[in-house]
């Protein structure tokens, strides 16, 4: 008999469960010789088998614990919603993206101008700021004659006559001379129409034009100003300051001659506007163009200077 049946005294091993015999399906010990288990001494020690490891789970974590993975759920979270919020601005751009594509490639204008005139044009830019910088240069030299002492009477006297001419020009109430161009429109009714040649007048003088005027058929010269108005007249011809005039017309205006030309050429401006209604513009440059035409001095009514 082996040390385990002897310590137990009962000659059979101790059961898996308290309270179940160990016999297989609970059944009492089938030896003869076998002693009644009630007859044990209760003195014997019996050993409890040891019971099986069952899985415990693991404590939670108490209050004070790191938290850092305390919460691993919302740190996803915020990573998705991160995630998320980059990819709509993604698309957003994209989408910005190709709706600016389109409308480039979309543009008419854009896609008809040649290389050249895009450099004539940045010429004509450049032109500009040097005539503004120099008007800058003039009137700072200007002021400083003025705080100059005794040359300053004499310094104002000249400025203002000079003022007063460049006035006179741009009022109309003063002829003019200088280099320019003789723009001639002819063509049917349709191609110089009013609109047209109000197109004309202000595309020249955007471009720096200093004087104009326009003449008719028949010699009829107006001074153009900047309250000069153009209408269609009844039976043909054009109304300018109430003054009527019959086709051919020519614009003669003072300015840079190539910057001039370069405003009227504009793809889709008034050369293939008039062009394509069956017109012609003819630009011819001079050294010396004529503005003699004056125009009345203006009334004025309410404005006054301010004090």
């Amino acid at each position: 008999m082996s040390e385990e049946h002897r310590e137990t005294g009962t000659g059979w091993p101790q059961p898996a469960e308290p309270g179940r015999p160990s016999g297989p399906a609970g059944e009492p010990d089938p030896r003869p010789d076998a002693p009644d288990p009630d007859e044990l001494s209760p003195l014997a020690p019996v050993e409890p088998a040891a019971p099986e490891q069952e899985d415990v789970p693991e404590p939670a974590e108490e209050p004070g614990a790191s938290a850092v993975g305390a919460k691993p759920a919302p740190v996803s979270r915020r990573f998705t919603s991160a995630g998320a919020m980059i990819a709509v601005l993604l698309a957003l751009l994209g989408f910005t993206l190709v709706v600016q594509l389109k409308t480039t490639s979309a543009d008419p204008t854009l896609g008809a101008t040649r290389e050249e005139d895009l450099v004539r044009i940045s010429s004509d830019l450049d032109s500009r700021e040097r005539r503004l910088r120099q008007d800058i240069e003039a009137l700072e030299e200007s002021q400083r004659q003025l705080r100059s002492g005794e040359q300053g009477r004499q310094a104002a006297l000249e400025e203002a006559t000079r003022r007063a001419d460049e006035l006179g020009i741009l009022a109309g109430t003063l002829p003019a001379v200088g280099p320019g161009l003789s723009v001639r429109f002819e063509g049917p009714e349709k191609a110089v129409e009013s609109e047209r040649i109000l197109d004309a007048v202000q595309e020249l003088r955007g471009a720096g034009a200093e004087a104009m005027q326009i003449a008719g058929a028949d010699g009829t010269a107006v001074r153009i100003i900047a309250s000069t108005y153009f209408v269609d007249a009844s039976g043909g011809g054009l109304v300018v300051d109430g003054r009527r005039l019959t086709g051919p017309y020519v614009i003669s205006v003072i300015g840079d001659p190539a910057t001039l030309r370069t405003a009227l050429n504009i793809p889709g401006g008034v050369v293939a506007s008039v062009e394509e209604a069956g017109g012609n513009v003819t630009p011819v440059d001079s050294e010396a163009v004529e503005v003699s035409q004056l125009h009345a001095p203006v009334k004025l009514e309410h404005a006054r200077p301010v004090s």
